[in-house]
């Protein structure tokens, strides 16, 4: 056997390994497909406002879990009549103002967004 095959060889070993262990340690986790902004029937603004919580938010707040990230889960964040850490008003006002603003922990947005774009981020937020 080459060289180069020995290394291929042993690449591919490496890899089904890797593979088993995952295939272990996730033990049956499933992982779900990310949906289509048409399959979630987001409007326009929706759509760039998801867009932007790709960019800037995800990495501190998932939307559907809070496993493994700094700050709360964001879902259901307007499905109820308080916000769950500050106990403020669970509204786009309330809200829009931590996004500018920051709050504890978290960093304000306000030189980095347009009111626009904060607009855009509270309509996809309405969906969580």
């Amino acid at each position: 056997m080459c060289r180069t095959s020995a290394f291929r060889y042993l690449g591919i070993q490496v890899l089904t390994g890797l593979i088993a262990i995952l295939a272990i340690v996730c033990g049956g986790c499933e992982v779900e497909r990310r949906r289509s902004d048409a399959e979630l029937g987001l409007t326009a603004q929706q759509a760039s406002g998801r867009h932007i919580y790709d960019q800037y938010c995800d990495r501190c707040h998932a939307p559907y879990s809070s496993r493994k990230r700094q700050g709360p889960s964001l879902k259901g964040l307007f499905k109820h009549e308080y916000l769950p850490a500050s106990g403020m008003p669970a509204n786009d006002a309330r809200v829009g103002d931590i996004i500018r603003m920051g709050r504890n922990k978290m960093d304000g947005f306000g030189n980095v967004l347009t009111d626009q774009q904060i607009g855009d981020l509270l309509a996809y937020l309405h969906t969580l």
